[in-house]
């Protein structure tokens, strides 16, 4: 999978468990901008790698989400220049079954407003757990920001479509990692969790085949508006 097979211009990965399966470090940062990531999005795992915090604080690469309260480190957007044109990536979480934040929809009423002064292309993680959550936020934003797709529940939706309002959704991205295991872990730890009173610590599956997801969104660069979204999923990667 490259960027010149899909003529990708701009690409964005949800990097909250890319450091082993928990949080982000700066040097697992670095790995994603060298393969070609361009900017990171986050969610809860944000803060699981305690060095990562100044970090957050100095990189405009990095945004966690924007409904965090007011003095968290690091930024809830960022904005980037794609051939010649001017693109916001915006970071909200849910509040559904998620830690306690903000109203994601009144922090990002605020937000959108502010980003469409200087760009009618924005482009928002939402990172949540309820399905509902998530197309509520896009259909509340229909026709003010280009993509709304979801993350966090690592599962893949098959939901993708693109609003009256020009708004492309997608429920969830999905998980790039081990296809065996429990979305991501070994499968006896999680099980364990389910089945006794034990809390030990997952362990990222390190055996078994590997799967890749994405979406690729085609938008129009005057209006903002998205022309078309593909879902990606690739299974069974040595």
């Amino acid at each position: 999978m490259t960027r010149e097979q899909h003529r990708v211009h701009l690409c964005i990965a949800n990097g909250e468990n890319a450091a082993g399966g928990f949080g982000l470090t700066v040097p697992t940062a670095d790995e994603l901008f060298e393969v070609g990531v361009d900017v990171i999005t986050s969610g809860n795992h944000i803060w699981d790698k305690r060095e990562l915090r100044g970090y957050l604080e100095e990189s405009d690469r990095v945004v966690r989400p924007a409904n965090y309260p007011p003095g968290t480190p690091g930024r809830g957007y960022t904005t980037i220049d794609v051939d010649g044109a001017r693109v916001a990536i915006l970071n909200l979480m849910g509040r559904v079954f998620m830690p306690v934040v903000d109203d994601p929809f009144r922090v990002g009423r605020e937000l959108v407003d502010e980003l469409r002064s200087f760009t009618p292309i924005i482009i928002l993680d939402m990172h949540a757990e309820a399905t509902s959550e998530k197309m509520a936020i896009a259909r509340f934003f229909d026709g003010q920001v280009s993509v709304v797709y979801g993350t966090h529940t690592h599962v893949q939706t098959a939901d993708e479509q693109v609003f009256s309002g020009g708004t492309a959704y997608l429920s969830d991205v999905g998980m790039t990692g081990p296809t065996e295991g429990v979305i991501g872990m070994e499968a006896a730890g999680v099980i364990d969790r389910f089945t006794t009173a034990f809390t030990e610590r997952f362990n990222v599956e390190k055996h078994g085949l590997k799967q890749f997801c994405a979406a690729v969104v085609a938008i129009d660069r005057a209006t903002g508006k998205a022309l078309d979204i593909k879902r990606i999923f690739l299974r069974g990667i040595a």
